[in-house]
C-alpha cells in the first residue's frame, strides 16, 4: 500500500510528505497531511479541538531571534506538516519502488571562492576570536548546481541512494513540500524529548576516511588531535549551557563516542536531564547548535551575521517531529539540518560549514568544506563516487564494516579524555537542597554567555536560591536584596567604554564594592573588577579558548577551564592591589582570583566541563564574599 500512496503523493504537486528513516530500523515512515506557515514556535498547532497531533516542522535558522539573536531574515517558513496519514514500510520493499536513474549536475561549485572563503576564515580567526568575540565560529558557504530533473524525483532519487549507500545516520530523510524540498542524512539529533527526559546530542571533529577506509591506526591520529578534542569539549560546554537552561537537574553527559558514517567518522557525547517544559520552550531554548554555529551562542550569531554572504535558509535549524504521549503531552525528536541538499527550480543547494577555533588553519577549513560537500554529494550519487576522497563502493552496504570503536585501543583513547573533565558533569549530582549555602539568594547577571546557566546550576547544587537576570533587564534593586551578586561572563572586550554591556557590568561590580555587598566576579566581570583596582588589562599573545590549565587560586592549585582573550596583569610576585588580595602566575603576572572584604572574583570558568576542581573553587569563592 505504501508504495502506491507515496506514487499518488508524488505524482501531485500540491501534496506535502515526509519520508522517515531513523537510525537503527528497518522500516521507513511516510508522513502526510496539510502545510500550514507559522510565525513562532509557539504558534506550531500541536492541538486540534482540544486533542494533541502529530506536528512535523521544518525549523529555519532565522528563528534564532527569538531567543533575540540576530540573523539575516531570507523569509524562510516555520513550516509545519499537520500528520493527517503516518505509514509505516519496510525499507528494502520501499526502496524497490524509488527511481534510482542518475540525476546530472551542470554547473556545479561553491558560491564562494576558495582563496576568498580562506580570507574569511582568516579575518574571523584574527578579528573575533583574537578579539574575544568568541571560542569558536562555524561560517558555511554552499555548493551550488542546476539538476535537470523535476525535484521531487530527485528528491526520491537522492533518499533511495542515502538508503542504500550511506550508514550511522540518526535521521535519514526527505522532505516534500510546495516550494521548499530537502533532502539528507543528519548524523546529529540535535535535541529529543520522550517521558520528562531531554536528550542532547553534541558531535564535533570531523575524520574524512583515506583511501582503503579508516583504520586504527589513521582513527588514533585523528582522536590525538588537540583541535578535534577541543572542538568537542567547546561544544559539550555550549550544549551544556542549554541543558542547565532547560533542565531542573542541569544534564549530565556520557561518552565520548565515535560517529561513524560512510565517509565520515565523528566524535559526540551525550547529555541527559529532566525537564517539564513544553517541547516547543525546549527547542526554543535550545536553537541551535553549537557545532554550526558557534560559542557563546549570542555572539556567534552575531559573527555569521557579520561573515556570512547570503541568509542561511534551514541550514543549522532543525526538523522537528512532535509526537502525541500517553501523558496528553508531546514527544520531540528533532534532528540537526546537516548533510542535506535543498532543492528548488532544479537548482539544487548544500550548505557546509568548518568549525573555526584558534588552532584553525585557513586552507585546512577550506578542504573541510571540500570534504563535507563531496560526501554529501557522493552519497546521493550526484557526483562519482570515485571523486570522494572516502573509499566505498557502490555494492557497499550500510553496517557492513566492523565498528572501529569496538577495538580496545581506540576505546581505551576515547575514555582517557574523560580524565580532563570536572566530575560534576559527569557523575549524578544528587539533592541540592542542603547545600553549604542553603536559603541564600543570589542573582546572576549574564553579560551575554549563557554560561551563567551552568554556573547558575553549580550555586543552586550548593545551596543557594538562584535567579538569572540578562545585564540590560537587571535592576539594581534586585541585586540590593541578594544575598550575593554574581557578576557573569561575557564576550568582547572589558576596555571598551563605549560598549553599553560594558559600562552596565561596571555599574554592577561597582554598585556592589562600594555597598560592601557580597560579590563574586567571572571572567569578564574579573577583568573589570581587577580594572576598577587599577591592574592593566592586556590582550593575551593567543587566546585562552577552551584551555585547560592548573592555576594557583590562593591557598589550593586548581584545575580551570579558560574562555579569555584579555587578561588582568601584574607584576609577577604582585601579593596584593589596593587592598585586594592577588593570585597571580608567577612568571607573567596573569591575575586568575582576586579577594578582599565580600568580594572574590576567578579569571576561569568554574562551570566548565574542563574545570576538573571547579565546583570546589567555586565554594571557596562564594564563602569568601559571604563571608
Amino acid at each position: 500500500m505504501t508504495p502506491s500512496r507515496l506514487a499518488e503523493l508524488s505524482a501531485d504537486p500540491d501534496a506535502s510528505f515526509v519520508l522517515i528513516a531513523r537510525e537503527g530500523a528497518d522500516t521507513v515512515e511516510l508522513l502526510s497531511g496539510e502545510v500550514v506557515d507559522v510565525d513562532l514556535l509557539a504558534d506550531i498547532p500541536l492541538h486540534r479541538g482540544g486533542a494533541a497531533r502529530e506536528v512535523f516542522a521544518l525549523v529555519p535558522y532565522r528563528q534564532v531571534r527569538e531567543r533575540g539573536f540576530v540573523a539575516q531574515d531570507d523569509g524562510a517558513p516555520l513550516r509545519c506538516l499537520l500528520v493527517d496519514e503516518h505509514l509505516r514500510l519496510p525499507a528494502a520493499e520501499l526502496l524497490e519502488s524509488l527511481p534510482d536513474a542518475p540525476v546530472p549536475l551542470r554547473d556545479d561549485g561553491f558560491d564562494i571562492a576558495d582563496d576568498e572563503y580562506a580570507a574569511i576564515v582568516e579575518t574571523v580567526i584574527t578579528d573575533e576570536i583574537g578579539r574575544g568575540e568568541g571560542a569558536n565560529f562555524v561560517i558555511r558557504r554552499d555548493f551550488t548546481a542546476t539538476i535537470d530533473v523535476d525535484d521531487r524525483t530527485a528528491a526520491l532519487t537522492w533518499f533511495r541512494a542515502l538508503l542504500t549507500h550511506e550508514r550511522g545516520a540518526y535521521w535519514t530523510f526527505a522532505v516534500v513540500t510546495p516550494g521548499h524540498i530537502a533532502v539528507g542524512a543528519s548524523p546529529e539529533a540535535h535535541v529529543v524529548a520522550r517521558e520528562g527526559v531531554v536528550t542532547m546530542n553534541p558531535i564535533s571533529g570531523t575524520f574524512r576516511h583515506p583511501a582503503g577506509g579508516a583504520t586504527n591506526e589513521t582513527l588514533v591520529d585523528f582522536l590525538s588531535s588537540t583541535k578535534e578534542t577541543e572542538e568537542l569539549f567547546m561544544v559539550v560546554d555550549e550544549e551544556l549551557k542549554m541543558m542547565s537552561a532547560v533542565c531542573s537537574d542541569g544534564g549530565r553527559i556520557t561518552g565520548p563516542h565515535l560517529k561513524e558514517m560512510s565517509r565520515l567518522t565523528h566524535t559526540e557525547y551525550m547529555l541527559r536531564g529532566r525537564s517539564a517544559l513544553d517541547p516547543r520552550d525546549i527547542l526554543r531554548e535550545t536553537m541551535f547548535a553549537p557545532t554550526v554555529t558557534g560559542s557563546p551562542m549570542q555572539n556567534a550569531c552575531a559573527v555569521i551575521r557579520r561573515h556570512e554572504r547570503k541568509p542561511r535558509g534551514y541550514y543549522s535549524g532543525v526538523a522537528a517531529l512532535f509526537t502525541p504521549n500517553a501523558d496528553g503531552g508531546h514527544d520531540l525528536d528533532a534532528p540537526i539540518l546537516i548533510r542535506t541538499v535543498y532543492l528548488h527550480d532544479g537548482r539544487l543547494n548544500v550548505p557546509v560549514g568548518a568549525t573555526l577555533v584558534r588552532h584553525s588553519d585557513p586552507l585546512g577549513e577550506v578542504s573541510e568544506t571540500h570534504g563535507k560537500a563531496a560526501g554529501v554529494l557522493g552519497a546521493i550519487g550526484a557526483i562519482d563516487r570515485d571523486r570522494v576522497a572516502e573509499a566505498r563502493t557502490d555494492t557497499d552496504a550500510p553496517g557492513d564494516e566492523p565498528s572501529l570503536s569496538d577495538d580496545p585501543d581506540i576505546a581505551d583513547l576515547l575514555s582517557s579524555r574523560n580524565a580532563r573533565l570536572a566530575d560534576f558533569w559527569l557523575n549524578p549530582q544528587g539533592d541540592d537542597r542542603d547545600g553549604p549555602f542553603a536559603g541564600r539568594t543570589a542573582v546572576v547577571v549574564d553579560a551575554e554567555d549563557r554560561f551563567t546557566t551552568m554556573l547558575a546550576h553549580q550555586l543552586r547544587h550548593l545551596g543557594l536560591v538562584v535567579s538569572i537576570r540578562p545585564w540590560s533587564e537587571v535592576q539594581d534593586a534586585e541585586m540590593d536584596a541578594a544575598d550575593v551578586v554574581v557578576a557573569g561572563p561575557g564576550p568582547g572586550d572589558p576596555r571598551d567604554a563605549s560598549n553599553p554591556r560594558i559600562v552596565r557590568m561596571r555599574e554592577v561590580v561597582s554598585r556592589r564594592l562600594d555597598d560592601g555587598a557580597p560579590l563574586l566576579a567571572v571572567c569578564l566581570s574579573h577583568q573589570i573588577l581587577s580594572d576598577r583596582f587599577g591592574i592593566a588589562l592586556t590582550p593575551l599573545d593567543a587566546p585562552h579558548q577552551g584551555l585547560q590549565k592548573v592555576v594557583p587560586v590562593f591557598e589550593e592549585e586548581a584545575s580551570i577551564g579558560f574562555y579569555n582573550t584579555f587578561t588582568a596583569r601584574v607584576a609577577p610576585g604582585t601579593r596584593d592591589v589596593g587592598g585586594a588580595e592577588v593570585s597571580a602566575d608567577a612568571v607573567s603576572g596573569d591575575v586568575y582570583a582576586l579577594r578582599g572584604p565580600h568580594f572574590a572574583s576567578v579569571q576561569g570558568h568554574l562551570e566548565s566541563i574542563l574545570s576538573r576542581d571547579g565546583i570546589r573553587t567555586l565554594e571557596r569563592l562564594v564563602a569568601h564574599a559571604l563571608t
